[in-house]
């Protein structure tokens, strides 16, 4: 590859401690790839979508200044969380929006940052998950040369989750409905994709804390499709699906009445597997649900 990339890295919240294993796994990827993340450490917790019911100008200037500091870097917001994506992403289409429409809401907002010491929003970066920055900027091409494991034996499916899809008016990279960019990766590293009807609805994270059952069924009705259809293992690309699919997958099969026992990888762990690296470095060992039966098919 010709070009270096590098990124204003926002790691959020529960890759940092629930989901330690993102965290850990998506440095082990992007080293391996050259892609180099400067983490944005003064970076504040993007909400998850609840601060805007108390308060539409907090969600904005919290976020507001969360993208302000990649803009000090002159690069772009790069995320690992289809929440934080489409909560910053979304943030930042509004006041891009806005310095149009409301210029008078958006000096509100950057008067409140200006208060407190922090630089602001200027609107001249981007927000990207890494999924995309993966399709869209590294290019699928490039990760199969860097592939040295090819993962042809397992079948995987992708569970997008509803937030990196659709929180966003514009989905410049994929199609909301039907996206492809999973499955293209799961191609090019020899892995099988495999399509079932829940893979772009809501995993029910949202509803755990007060509809708990529901979120449950949700959740159980996602899995049970996936392995109807022959899959080894759910892919994602969001910490918070990560939680309510692996974290709580026992507490799943209680509600439902069912053994279950789906693997659940977060997208850079599949990835870096067929890249040759290690699953102790990945974190594989630290999941719910045990990996071992799809590593042992992958031949470690």
């Amino acid at each position: 590859m010709s070009f270096h990339l590098k990124y204003a890295y926002f790691p959020g919240c529960v890759a940092q401690g629930a989901c330690r294993e993102l965290y850990q796994s998506t440095q082990a990827l992007t080293q391996a790839l050259d892609i180099e993340l400067i983490e944005l450490k003064k970076a504040a917790c993007c909400g998850s979508g609840t601060f805007k019911e108390d308060s539409l100008l907090l969600e904005d200037t919290v976020n507001a200044r969360n993208i302000a500091l990649a803009e000090e870097l002159n690069l772009t917001l790069l995320t690992h969380c289809s929440t934080c994506q489409g909560v910053i992403g979304h943030v930042d289409e509004r006041l891009k929006e806005f310095q149009q429409t409301q210029p008078a809401y958006l000096k509100q907002v950057n008067d409140l940052l200006t208060q407190q010491g922090c630089l602001p929003y200027r609107g001249s970066t981007t927000v990207k998950h890494l999924l995309y920055a993966l399709v869209s900027d590294y290019g699928i091409d490039e990760i199969e040369k860097r592939v040295s494991r090819r993962l042809s034996n397992i079948k995987c499916a992708a569970f997008y989750g509803c937030y990196l899809l659709r929180a966003q008016k514009s989905m410049p990279y994929d199609d909301p409905y039907n996206p492809q960019a999973m499955e293209n990766i799961f191609r090019a590293i020899g892995a099988t994709p495999i399509y079932y009807r829940g893979r772009t609805q809501c995993c029910g994270w949202p509803l755990s804390s007060y509809a708990t059952t529901q979120a449950f069924k949700m959740a159980g009705m996602h899995i049970q499709e996936a392995l109807a259809a022959g899959a080894d293992c759910l892919v994602t690309p969001c910490p918070l699906c990560h939680l309510n699919l692996d974290s709580r997958q026992p507490e799943v099969e209680k509600v439902i009445g069912k053994k279950l026992g789906l693997p659940v990888l977060h997208l850079p762990q599949l990835i870096a597997l067929s890249l040759g690296i290690e699953p102790k470095k990945l974190g594989l060992e630290k999941h719910i649900v045990s990996t071992r039966p799809l590593l042992e098919k992958l031949g470690f």
